[in-house]
């Protein structure tokens, strides 16, 4: 398998879990998270990484198992920066049958992601898993990374879930200078560039984030729609209460679904009819739109099967 072929899942709401918090694994699967992201950088304090590290690689192995529910759920892991011979060792103990991805942070350029590219491929071949096979995601903190955003999203085929996560106070803020505010209008063009550079480059399924306000749902809403609505996939979750928010916000309403559907036996009836376009309700529509919507209603079909293949909880 080449990684250009991997085929990556969109997902909708990808939740940090910090990783000497694996017990919490199970609250992020009941919440209906896409996938957990088990944090070994900023979650984790230096005197608990060894340990949160051991926890971190017991919970990929366990997920790995066919009799382990955490299957419905993906498994990431973020990383701490690839500094030196410490980072290489890290994604040896953390890369192994049952990961999904690694979240690399603080990228500055594609000769990091190259690198990690490098470091994950010896680590699948230890493993004995496909070259590829184990997505990268880039986490664009510093104002170098976020410039040279399509550089890094085309270096090498295995980056996934892309985009700019743009939360208050955090790092990008502090390398942009940025004054946030939850509108989100000072990063709209921010989080717009990099979405381009990500679909420019063709990397699947870009994502957005971060919503910190825990309690704040209306707000997560609004971002959210914001997000999806620039044509973002997903959304980056730091509390269980926002996944549910988030999978609403990005999956077609049912409303949405009939529309889709109605759209494409529309412009089939009038291609039947040797018509190139026809008027849909007010609007004139032709094969473009009816592809978006066949997109549309392929994904969520997907979604709904792999739903669908779920043992109930508790089983």
């Amino acid at each position: 398998m080449d990684a250009g072929t991997v085929d990556r899942p969109p997902l909708r709401s990808l939740l940090f879990v910090p990783g000497t918090r694996t017990d919490w694994l199970p609250k992020a699967r009941a919440a209906g998270a896409d996938a957990a992201v088990l944090d070994l950088e900023d979650a984790v304090t230096a005197q608990d990484k060894p340990a949160a590290r051991a926890q971190v690689a017991d919970a990929v192995s366990r997920a790995a198992a066919p009799t382990d529910q955490a299957g419905e759920m993906a498994l990431f892991v973020r990383v701490n920066p690839l500094d030196g011979w410490a980072g290489a060792e890290e994604l040896r103990a953390v890369l192994r049958p049952g990961l999904a991805g690694i979240v690399l942070p603080k990228v500055r350029s594609a000769q990091d992601v190259r690198l990690a590219d490098q470091l994950l491929r010896w680590c699948e071949q230890d493993q004995g898993l496909s070259p590829g096979q184990v997505a990268l995601v880039p986490l664009l903190e510093t104002a170098r990374g976020l410039r040279e955003a399509y550089d890094i999203a085309r270096a090498v085929p295995r980056i996934a879930y892309l985009g700019a996560l743009t939360a208050p106070g955090g790092d990008v803020q502090r390398a942009v200078g940025y004054r946030w505010s939850p509108e989100g209008d000072e990063t709209l063009a921010l989080r717009s560039r990099v979405l381009l550079d990500a679909r420019a480059a063709g990397v699947p399924c870009p994502v957005s984030g971060l919503w910190t306000r825990i309690t704040d749902l209306a707000g997560l809403r609004a971002f959210a729609e914001q997000n999806r609505s620039l044509g973002y996939e997903g959304m980056m979750a730091i509390h269980p209460s926002h996944v549910p928010v988030i999978n609403r916000v990005f999956s077609p309403s049912p409303g949405e679904l009939d529309h889709y559907a109605q759209l494409i036996a529309a412009v089939e009836a009038a291609q039947g009819a040797g018509k190139g376009a026809v008027t849909f309700r007010g609007e004139m529509v032709d094969e473009a739109m009816a592809s978006t919507a066949r997109l549309v209603l392929a994904r969520h079909r997907a979604r709904t099967r792999m739903a669908d293949e779920l043992p109930p909880p508790g089983l």
